[in-house]
């Protein structure tokens, strides 16, 4: 009989939803998302920029406004060859995990970890700041009295966003499409009537941008210009930030995956570019000027829906409303891309193995709780201040768009692929770009914070490699554990007659996760420790999908097929011990939820079970070895017991010596 839910359990149904099964072939179809979700979710990071970005280089010009134009026309083209760059990286990854993948690939895997850790740190601060920028473009609507709630709400923001996308990507994503939507609308609208409105002011301004820069280049002289310019240009950097995001996201995308990928990619450099430029030139053909408590968009739209009467006051504060809404939908990339590098690195050892696993709504919810719990924690120690947290934020997206450039130039060097000299090219000039800005901005932001993110993230990076020195010490003792599989190998001989099932002995259920020494440990601890009293044998493993092989249905299909050779070869060595022995192969997202479903049939097909589970004991016990391994036998064995199931753990302690191997 099926177990009553707990009301914690009907509570997390109704606000993250039914579960999933891994094992439905139609899921990786239903779960992706074509190339326009995928601008939604991935893209809104990027388009989001263009609501700060601009404004950030049009003000840093100072009463040089005229050469706006000459940055607007820089911008775009930045976007463009960045989004080339990356468009490189998605044909030669298909499998995604951009710069993460790209700088372990092509330059090393501690390049990799560096460039993983800047991208989590960036992930953080997508989320905090794009979070905290909407509140305030919201609260500028509402009554002054109400601003002393403005942290809550960014605070009640962050928590919704998270439990959005506890239910998935799919959903996550749809839910913002209208958002997304109005937003472009309105900035069609707004870009389109100015080029229109004033379209014969535009050679009067092209003219008078080359007299202010023959004017400035008098002034300040050549080095002066070039330094204003670059300034101005490095200030803006937040503008690029959120286009690795299609590289990085290519695993929830629909397959084709490159040819989606690519047509994402296209999407998001056009609209991004078209919309960066648009808006500046804007500002050029309207004499924008900032005006204090309002956003250089604000003070645009305002100028130019002045007699529009009442429907350009709706119009107005549509299009500001869609700007402040759009920030948080901007959030997204934080929790689509943040938990999955989060995942790969797992998988690689760099951090906890869990954050690679998913949950019943076959998402990486220990990810994403990380990534919305940091930047819960962000945005409350900054009290939400955007000003502080856009210094901190466009460092590190640079650390790793310079690595992956530097890997994919590395590349193209060594390769003689057809066309190699002109994606050379287009790489050269990506890392060549993002190098100058990486450095500008670090220089001119390191004393106003940006050393507060370069501390963060070396923190970080400092930790990932001693969670790797950790497992690589583990690895070393599991090897030792598996000399054994040689031993068991070497004394195979001819394999006899499966021996009778005798229903009226005692069956030992031993679960394994693999044929490994681990398993065969345990096995011969309970030969050991109780003789003859088990004349049957079974072996459970339950083969888990996470984000590493959670792929295709033909993934899933290799993984159900290893699991059960592994059982398999269990079952054949008992056979020749003259044991009977049987295998039982499941595939889940989670152990222990799959051994509870199946242990009472176990139980009843073999009346006097017992259940055994090995743990491997580390010489040393600590806080950080219980955070980083797997203590899954513990938490079954507690389950069991409240069933009435008799459950045993087997330790299995490692010697000191082994890490000197």
């Amino acid at each position: 009989m099926p177990k009553k839910q707990s009301l914690i359990s009907k509570i997390k149904r109704s606000l993250v939803g039914v579960q999933r099964s891994p094992l439905d072939r139609t899921v990786f179809h239903n779960l992706s998302l074509i190339a326009f979700f995928a601008w939604v979710g991935l893209g809104a990071d990027g388009l989001s920029s263009s609501c700060y970005g601009p404004e950030e280089a049009f003000l840093a010009l100072g009463s040089h406004h005229a050469l706006s134009l000459f940055l607007a026309l820089a911008t775009a083209l930045t976007v463009f060859v960045i989004s080339s760059s990356y468009s490189q990286i998605i044909e030669l990854f298909p499998s995604g995990g951009g710069g993460y993948l790209v700088a372990s690939k092509l330059l090393s895997p501690t390049m990799g970890m560096v460039s993983g850790c800047a991208l989590l740190i960036d992930y953080v601060l997508t989320i905090a700041i794009s979070v905290a920028s909407g509140t305030d473009a919201i609260f500028s609507f509402l009554p002054g009295g109400l601003h002393v709630y403005k942290l809550e709400f960014a605070v009640f923001g962050i928590l919704f966003l998270t439990t959005l996308n506890l239910r998935g990507v799919k959903e996550s994503v749809t839910f913002l499409v209208p958002v997304f939507l109005a937003f472009l609308a309105t900035h069609i609208v707004v870009i389109v009537y100015a080029l229109t409105s004033h379209g014969s002011s535009l050679p009067t301004v092209i003219v008078s941008s080359g007299a202010e820069l023959a004017r400035t280049r008098s002034d300040l002289g050549f080095w002066g210009l070039a330094f204003l310019l670059m300034r101005a240009y490095s200030l803006g950097a937040g503008t690029y930030t959120g286009i690795e995001a299609v590289s990085n996201g290519l695993p929830i995308l629909r397959e084709p995956k490159v040819k989606t990928g690519k047509t994402t990619m296209r999407y998001m450099a056009i609209s991004l570019s078209l919309t960066v430029a648009g808006l500046m030139i804007a500002y050029l053909l309207y004499g924008v000027t900032a005006v204090p408590g309002k956003t250089l968009n604000a003070v645009l739209v305002e100028s130019m829906t002045a007699g529009w009467g009442a429907p350009g006051r709706v119009f107005w504060l549509v299009t500001l409303v869609s700007e402040a809404l759009l920030l948080f939908v901007a959030a997204q990339a934080g929790f689509l891309d943040g938990p999955r590098v989060l995942a790969n690195m797992a998988l690689d050892r760099w951090f906890p193995t869990k954050f690679a696993s998913l949950s019943d709504r076959l998402v990486t919810e220990k990810g994403i709780f990380l990534m919305g719990g940091a930047a819960l924690l962000t945005v409350m120690l900054s009290k939400g201040s955007v000003k502080f947290l856009v210094v901190l934020y466009s460092i590190n997206v640079f650390i790793t768009f310079c690595l992956s450039q530097a890997g994919m130039v590395r590349h193209w060097i060594n390769s003689r692929a057809p066309g190699r000299k002109r994606k050379l090219l287009i790489n050269g000039i990506g890392f060549t770009l993002c190098f100058f800005i990486l450095v500008s901005v670090t220089v001119l932001k390191f004393h106003d914070g940006g050393w507060i993110t370069i501390l963060i993230t070396g923190s970080l990076v400092v930790l990932a490699v001693y969670i790797k020195k950790h497992y690589l010490q583990t690895l070393r003792h599991l090897r030792r554990l598996n000399d054994l599989l040689e031993s068991v190998a070497s004394s195979a001989g001819p394999l006899p007659a499966p021996p009778p099932y005798d229903p009226k002995a005692k069956t030992a259920v031993i679960l394994v996760n693999g044929y490994n020494g681990l398993g065969l440990h345990t096995l011969f601890n309970v030969i050991r420790l109780f003789g003859n009293e088990f004349r049957n044998f079974v072996f459970v493993q339950v083969g888990v999908v996470d984000a590493g092989n959670f792929k295709g249905a033909e993934e899933v299909d290799n993984l159900t097929v290893q699991i059960q050779k592994d059982v398999d070869r269990y079952v054949e060595f008992m056979h020749r011990q003259g044991r009977y022995a049987e295998g039982l192969s499941y595939v889940g997202v989670e152990v222990i939820e799959e051994i509870e479903k199946i242990g009472p049939e176990i139980r009843r097909r073999h009346p006097n079970a017992v259940f055994f589970g090995g743990q491997l004991v580390f010489p040393k016990e600590s806080v950080f070895n219980r955070w980083l391994h797997n203590y899954t036998v513990f938490a079954m064995q507690q389950r069991f017991y409240q069933d009435g199931i008799p459950f045993v753990i087997l330790p299995i302690r490692v010697d000191e010596n082994i890490a000197r191997i």
